[in-house]
């Protein structure tokens, strides 16, 4: 199964089908890795107008849902605010291979597969 690369648009029209399901999100930047499983209620999109320095992301992906975290500590946690957000800006790469989704920002990549049940 080869990637291909998607615009947001057909990234989010993808991702929409997953509605209802269990996915797993995998985050790797610097220094810094973990794994969060959650039930997919919703996607949205914000858009941060305020930010106060380049380090906060212009634009989030939300991924809402009842989940848990698992983190470099091996540490299970309940995920906050039932909302997983992931970063995105102008230059985020979205990829897709039939059985999971890659984004590759400036600061790390990300990706989300489904669980099956």
């Amino acid at each position: 199964m080869a990637q291909q690369f998607l615009s947001i648009e057909e990234f989010n029209q993808l991702i929409q089908q997953w509605n209802g399901k269990t996915i797993k999100v995998t985050k790797q930047e610097i220094g810094d890795y973990d794994e969060t499983v959650l039930r997919l209620n919703a996607v949205s999109y914000d858009t941060d107008t305020r930010r106060v320095d380049d380090y906060q992301a212009k634009h989030k992906l939300q991924l809402s849902g009842d989940g848990t975290m698992l983190t470099d500590a091996a540490n299970t946690q309940p995920l906050p605010n039932q909302v997983y957000e992931i970063p995105i800006e102008d230059s985020t790469l979205f990829q897709y291979d039939d059985e999971r989704f890659s984004l590759t920002t400036d600061r790390g990549s990300y990706t989300i597969e489904l669980i099956t049940e």
